[in-house]
Protein backbone atom coordinates (compact mmCIF):
# COMPACT_ATOMS: atom_id res chain seq x y z
CA UNK A 1 0.00 0.00 0.00
CA UNK A 2 1.76 3.26 -0.93
CA UNK A 3 0.23 6.89 0.26
CA UNK A 4 0.81 9.47 -1.47
CA UNK A 5 1.98 11.98 1.74
CA UNK A 6 3.20 11.28 4.79
CA UNK A 7 -0.33 12.92 6.11
CA UNK A 8 -2.15 9.98 3.71
CA UNK A 9 0.48 7.72 5.75
CA UNK A 10 -0.68 8.96 9.64
CA UNK A 11 -4.85 8.45 8.40
CA UNK A 12 -4.11 5.33 6.86
CA UNK A 13 -7.12 5.24 5.02
CA UNK A 14 -9.62 6.38 7.54
CA UNK A 15 -8.21 3.89 9.76
CA UNK A 16 -5.95 5.72 11.79
CA UNK A 17 -8.01 5.66 15.21
CA UNK A 18 -7.59 1.73 15.24
CA UNK A 19 -4.23 1.45 13.58
CA UNK A 20 -2.26 3.60 15.90
CA UNK A 21 -4.32 2.64 18.89
CA UNK A 22 -3.89 -0.99 17.90
CA UNK A 23 -0.04 0.32 17.98
CA UNK A 24 -0.01 2.25 21.20
CA UNK A 25 -1.41 -0.91 22.91
CA UNK A 26 1.11 -3.00 21.74
CA UNK A 27 3.62 -0.79 22.42
CA UNK A 28 2.92 0.31 25.94
CA UNK A 29 2.51 -3.56 27.03
CA UNK A 30 5.72 -4.27 25.42
CA UNK A 31 7.12 -1.40 27.62
CA UNK A 32 4.96 -2.67 30.74
CA UNK A 33 6.43 -6.29 30.23
CA UNK A 34 10.13 -4.77 30.18
CA UNK A 35 9.60 -3.01 33.52
CA UNK A 36 8.01 -5.84 35.20
CA UNK A 37 10.65 -8.44 33.85
CA UNK A 38 13.57 -6.01 35.26
CA UNK A 39 11.51 -5.65 38.56
CA UNK A 40 11.35 -9.50 38.77
CA UNK A 41 14.48 -9.77 38.32
CA UNK A 42 15.54 -7.68 40.82
CA UNK A 43 13.47 -9.12 43.63
CA UNK A 44 14.88 -12.57 42.38
CA UNK A 45 18.17 -11.19 42.92
CA UNK A 46 17.67 -9.79 45.94
CA UNK A 47 15.99 -12.90 47.45
CA UNK A 48 19.19 -14.96 46.38
CA UNK A 49 21.41 -13.07 47.98
CA UNK A 50 19.34 -12.73 51.04
CA UNK A 51 19.19 -16.56 51.14
CA UNK A 52 22.82 -16.86 50.34
CA UNK A 53 23.19 -15.02 53.92
CA UNK A 54 21.58 -16.72 55.56
CA UNK A 55 22.87 -19.71 54.74
CA UNK A 56 26.53 -18.17 56.06
CA UNK A 57 24.37 -17.34 59.44
CA UNK A 58 23.21 -20.75 59.52
CA UNK A 59 26.11 -21.91 58.89
CA UNK A 60 28.64 -19.29 61.57
CA UNK A 61 25.96 -20.76 64.19
CA UNK A 62 26.70 -24.22 63.69
CA UNK A 63 30.26 -23.57 63.70
CA UNK A 64 29.81 -21.84 66.90
CA UNK A 65 27.89 -24.11 68.66
CA UNK A 66 29.64 -27.03 67.56
CA UNK A 67 32.93 -25.19 68.79
CA UNK A 68 31.85 -24.74 72.40
CA UNK A 69 30.08 -28.14 72.63
CA UNK A 70 33.82 -29.24 71.99
CA UNK A 71 35.69 -27.38 74.87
Amino acid sequence: MQFDSFSAFLEMGGYAFYVWLSFGVTFGVMILLVVLSFRQHKGLLKSVLKEQQRQVRIKEAREKSHASSAQ
